[in-house]
């Protein structure tokens, strides 16, 4: 790029109103916002919010990513789950274009389609598929079931599925004009073409015959613990590398391997994927504190990221909050991947390799101190540099931070999950369970999708 247009960006970033809202339309206006009972809830049509890519081409535009859609957790007559406010709901693509004066237009829509070109849903997968037994309800209540004319019945009209279906959280636009997109539930990592229309597919699952990433005969799969990521916290962050080879993607926080015991590590897994050779590496990465997830990442090199980890904490409501951007750098990790049985470390098809008969989540969970086990193994996590601690930098008032845009001056675009506007209530409200989604804890100001541009530190 020529050293005026680097310029432009430059100035474009000093002079950049931090916070700038993203556009949306407005999804439905049914449901009462419990937190005021006398005002309608209004779901809006952005919850542009999982994550952000670069334009591979265009400076001054970005693409941002919705997830399944707008939900609220529900326990029904069919057990724990989810209820659907907008059942038919489209996971998207969007196409956001930054003007010099700050303000932020959509260019257009992208919705994902299977490949036969039929749009997805965002309901959960069969069980085989990566399922998470969340039960989907509609916006009556009622589980959704494959014959929605008969009431719910375990054997006769069990619960709908969507073997198609996504939560997406991961996103990275290839200079061909396709994108990848990594989601919550296998965790899947899926191939759309321009029109978001499927052309391939990576999971762990070697029955799905929709795996046809192929390298010499044989699909490319994700190590099957991978399956083992817990509900609404899979494969959050995803990027490619500049040289377009390869995919690397990280989970969002420790999994359940071999069960929920594994939650407490602060252990996380981030996988290479060789889109040319076939090749998986994994590496471990260390959260600062096991409560955190990361959300979002982008490449710098074949081996140098910025890696975001939070806490999902509302800063107006907990001081404690942290919002921060690391650097990472897998070049002296270890890809354990790589490690053969010797002794007290074994290789598990189903759980990955352990150490002293316990998985590298429970190994963690039992102990903090046992990261240093693993060194003495021989086995060296992700190395880490913090180079932006967002909440001393920005008035940032969000909960969540998912979305990251690498842009071509150097700087950091970041995006908020605002969840379309909406979220569970604490409040005992008979007619409603859903309130507009409030920063702050007197419920007077509203979340929105916006964007904020800090230069991190080297």
């Amino acid at each position: 790029m020529a050293n005026e247009d680097i310029h432009t960006e430059i100035t474009a970033m000093n002079e950049f109103p931090q916070g700038s809202p993203l556009p949306y339309t407005v999804l439905d206006t049914t449901h009462i916002n419990a937190a005021y009972p006398e005002q309608k809830l209004e779901i809006r049509g952005g919850g542009y919010g999982s994550d952000a890519a670069a334009h591979p081409t265009n400076p001054n535009q970005f693409y941002a990513l919705t997830d399944r859609g707008p939900n609220a957790d529900f326990d029904g007559i069919a057990g724990k789950g989810k209820q659907f406010l907008v059942p038919n709901y489209t996971p998207s693509i969007g196409l956001f274009e930054l003007q010099a004066d700050g303000k932020i237009i959509k260019v257009k829509e992208i919705m994902l389609k299977d490949s036969n070109g039929n749009p997805i849903s965002g309901l959960p997968n069969p069980k085989a598929f990566g399922g998470t037994n969340e039960v989907p309800y509609d916006v009556h209540g009622q589980p959704m079931t494959v014959n929605p004319r008969l009431p719910f019945d375990a054997v006769s009209n069990p619960i709908k599925t969507d073997i198609n279906g996504l939560d997406p959280e991961g996103l990275t636009a290839l200079q061909n004009g396709s994108f990848w997109v990594s989601d919550e539930y296998g965790p899947h990592l899926v191939n759309y073409d321009a029109k978001g229309v499927e052309i391939g597919r990576i999971n762990a699952f070697a029955s799905d015959e929709r795996n046809n990433v192929v390298v010499d005969a044989k699909p490319i799969l994700l190590p099957t613990e991978f399956t083992k990521r817990r509900a609404n916290r899979g494969m959050e962050a995803l990027t490619i590398t500049p040289d377009q080879t390869t995919l690397v993607g990280i989970m969002e926080s420790s999994m359940d391997n071999p069960d929920k015991s594994g939650r407490l590590s602060s252990l996380v897994r981030m996988v290479t994927i060789n889109l040319v050779s076939g090749q998986i590496a994994q590496y471990l990465y260390r959260l600062d504190n096991a409560e955190h997830v990361t959300s979002g990442i982008v490449a710098l090199s074949s081996h140098e990221f910025y890696l975001i980890e939070h806490d999902r904490k509302f800063p107006l409501q907990d001081k404690s909050a942290q919002k921060l951007i690391y650097k990472i750098d897998i070049a002296q990790a270890t890809d354990i991947e790589t490690i053969l049985n010797d002794g007290s470390v074994r290789q598990d098809e189903t759980v990955g390799l352990t150490v002293n008969g316990q998985t590298l989540e429970q190994l963690i969970a039992t102990d903090e101190e046992n990261w240093q086990t693993l060194e003495n193994t021989n086995i060296t996590p992700v190395k880490k540099t913090l180079v932006v601690d967002v909440l001393a930098s920005l008035d940032y008032p969000h909960d969540k931070l998912e979305g990251l845009w690498l842009r071509q001056d150097g700087s950091l675009g970041l995006l908020n999950d605002d969840d379309f506007a909406m979220t569970d209530t604490d409040i005992i409200n008979p007619k409603s369970s859903v309130e507009q989604k409030y920063l702050d804890k007197e419920k007077t100001i509203e979340d929105a999708n916006r964007l904020y541009i800090v230069m991190p530190s080297e």
